[in-house]
């Protein structure tokens, strides 16, 4: 437990802020086993990179991933100033997000439960 008062807790803690570029899609509708597919192949690539192997890739995730890849390095261009060229995807990673819970029917009036998955993502870029 940090010693000290609340405040003061609060203020070391929020020294230490990451202050790299990123982008967090929260909610989304795709499993965090689907999404890493495609998180997995781009991650330490740089941002041309990137987008050019999420543009071509046939999962549904990828489409997820490349606006909030594009959103990422906007926000690094007009927050930071760093240029494209430079950038590269330092972290990227998907986290469980609520299931929506919902009922199929079966054969002799029983009813098994379908999990709809949801996952949070998030991509931090830096640059080289």
């Amino acid at each position: 437990m940090a010693k000290g008062h609340r405040s003061q807790i609060k203020r070391e803690r929020n020294e230490v802020k990451d202050t790299r570029p990123s982008a967090k899609l929260s909610y989304a509708r795709v499993s965090v086993q689907k999404a890493c597919f495609v998180l997995d192949a781009i991650r330490g690539k740089d941002v041309n990179t990137a987008l050019a192997i999420v543009t071509y890739n046939p999962r549904y995730a990828s489409s997820l991933v490349k606006k909030l890849l594009e959103s990422a390095i906007a926000n690094a261009e007009n927050n930071n100033g760093m240029k494209k060229e430079n950038l590269y995807v330092a972290e990227c990673y998907a986290n469980k997000g609520p299931a929506m819970k919902r009922i199929h029917p079966r054969a002799q009036g029983r009813a098994y439960r379908i999990e709809k998955r949801m996952s949070h993502i998030t991509i931090v870029l830096d640059e080289k």
